[in-house]
């Protein structure tokens, strides 16, 4: 029951998607993270205000590490909102199980049998397929932008599991991720131009805001709680809602090549995790 948290956070970040496009017409890739990463701060402190829990920790290098990867991903993935269909922005962004077992092949020094090594290669066709030739010459950048926030994006799930093993409540990971993100983009904000917020460009925001924390909350209780493999199938999720709100809203339809290499990046993913975390649990 644990992991259908994540189907919650699935649903959360496809709204978070939407609210994101939208608000790419009145801010910067730069400011709706910023505003995304306060609005999300100021919620968790009146939480841990209202529970008086304690923000010690000593485990401060891996929330480092998860807050620096994830900001960064972040970055990348509102980036490719603004400029690609919805729907191809975030299946290129979960690339990230991809790259999640590679990098636990690699830490954990697990064998790379000859199944894990197709269900990779399934995943990783599925984006060549939707980078050529079904994204346009000028959104190729986009394109490998969005694969390298699935990367770290890897990095930030691999560490929300570590602090999850240390014993990290959800709300903590949280608590310090909106933290270095508010941070580290408050810095990259004092080189950027403020655009003028409207009553209906904040409401945008406060969507952003409210939609990316509580998707952050389910997907780290998701993760930190749930069977891994399960919780790795149903992120997924947000890229079945996001095909949808792109179709009502934008009128996105995706070319066949593109819903093909969408299906072969869920399949590569799914069943690169499935192959993968039985050797992982052993251990």
């Amino acid at each position: 029951m644990c992991s259908l948290w994540m189907l919650v956070a699935g649903l959360l970040f496809s709204f978070m998607g939407v609210f994101v496009k939208l608000g790419s017409v009145y801010f910067s890739s730069t400011e709706l993270v910023f505003y995304r990463s306060i609005i999300g701060f100021f919620i968790i402190c009146v939480f841990v205000g209202i529970k008086r829990y304690s923000i010690i920790t000593v485990h401060w290098k891996n929330h480092f590490w998860r807050g620096l990867s994830g900001v960064i991903s972040l970055l990348m993935f509102f980036y490719c909102i603004t400029i690609l269909p919805l729907a191809t922005a975030v299946t290129l962004s979960y690339t990230s199980p991809l790259f999640l077992t590679l990098f636990t092949t690699l830490i954990l020094k697990e064998h790379f049998h000859w199944q894990l090594a197709v269900a990779v290669a399934v995943g990783f066709f599925g984006v060549i397929l939707i980078l050529d030739p079904s994204i346009q010459e000028g959104q190729w950048a986009g394109g490998l932008i969005g694969l390298a926030a699935g990367f770290l994006a890897a990095v930030a799930y691999l560490n929300i599991k570590f602090l999850g093993n240390l014993g990290e409540p959800d709300w903590r990971i949280v608590f310090y991720f909106t933290l270095i993100s508010t941070i580290v983009t408050g810095i990259f904000m004092i080189f950027e131009t403020f655009h003028d917020i409207t009553p209906f460009s904040f409401l945008l925001l406060l969507g952003v805001g409210i939609t990316a924390t509580l998707a952050q909350l389910a997907l780290t209780r998701a993760y930190r709680t749930g069977k891994l493999l399960i919780v790795s199938a149903l992120a997924y999720s947000t890229v079945l809602f996001a095909c949808i709100w792109g179709i009502l809203i934008w009128s996105e339809v995706l070319s066949f090549m593109s819903l093909m290499g969408t299906g072969l990046i869920v399949v590569g993913g799914i069943l690169s995790m499935k192959i993968s975390i039985p050797t992982r649990i052993s251990k």
